[in-house]
């Protein structure tokens, strides 16, 4: 597997990542995927031919060895490595659709034209799919813990196994190769692999408490907003400010009243003459 090109498909997300992101991808790659390609993949090597039982008879010791290791710790910890490092290609699909997005809407209305302050900023859809490619690896991370833990009883390895599963003509020993040495670097392996749930868990805490933060702060400015416009009602002595425009409309005009005396009748100028 060429690494080297795995490795340069993850490189753009570093600068999308948070603190957490940057720390997970170096555990990643210094940590899991230099050790197996460096030291694990030489210590399993041919692992069937270093699995010896002692019996001559044909068919036995194949079958024993796949009863036993019904896929290779080597193997399953190249898929987890794929599986667990693909969520991280969503971010990038969607910071490069992004730019697509800013490359169209500048030729369509001018270079000064923005649709983006920064493609690559975590705000909108790109903040949901780095929260959820980040959900998506601490589910494959503990998937194949599971299945680790399930295949091979809780990673240990022993020296000796006893195999009675046919066609072999009686219960057998087989001898595992390299017992000690494989048995570390599963326990390395499952460590590395759980730091890195540790740190997924951390990072989305730390999205929903940022945007939690940011909400609560957008509504406080508000708020103050708010109580700053009824302040300068209160000052300018409106007594109408919070009423409503259709009520301020529908409002009756003041009625006029007639003085009584302006009411009086008129004199008698016949009786006057």
């Amino acid at each position: 597997m060429d690494w080297k090109t795995f490795q340069a498909l993850l490189s753009g997300v570093n600068k999308y990542s948070t603190a957490f992101g940057r720390i997970w991808l170096s555990v990643v790659f210094v940590f899991r995927v230099m050790v197996y390609v460096v030291a694990a993949e030489r210590v399993w090597g041919d692992e069937q031919k270093d699995f010896d039982c002692n019996t001559k008879q044909p068919g036995c010791p194949n079958v024993c060895y796949d009863h036993f290791f019904p896929i290779s710790h080597i193997r399953l910890w190249a898929l987890q490595l794929i599986f667990v490092t693909c969520p991280s290609l969503m971010v990038v699909m969607h910071v490069a659709y992004r730019d697509d997005r800013e490359k169209k809407h500048r030729q369509k209305y001018g270079e000064q034209a923005k649709l983006y302050d920064n493609t690559g900023k975590k705000h909108g859809g790109l903040w949901w799919t780095y929260l959820i490619s980040l959900f998506f690896k601490t589910a494959i991370e503990i998937v194949f813990l599971y299945l680790l833990h399930l295949i091979y009883d809780s990673f240990y390895l022993p020296r000796l196994v006893k195999c009675g599963v046919k066609p072999c003509p009686n219960e057998v020993d087989c001898y595992i190769g390299r017992p000690t040495e494989k048995k570390v670097f599963t326990y390395f392996m499952v460590g590395a692999s759980a730091f890195c749930i540790v740190l997924n868990v951390c990072e989305i805490i730390y999205l929903i408490a940022k945007r939690i933060t940011r909400i609560a702060r957008k509504m406080k400015s508000r708020g103050r907003m708010v109580a700053l416009q009824q302040q300068d009602c209160k000052d300018q002595d409106c007594s109408n400010c919070n009423l409503p425009m259709s009520r301020l409309d529908l409002k009756p005009a003041p009625a006029f009243r007639i003085d009584e005396d302006l009411q009086a009748p008129a004199p008698n100028l016949s009786s006057a003459a």
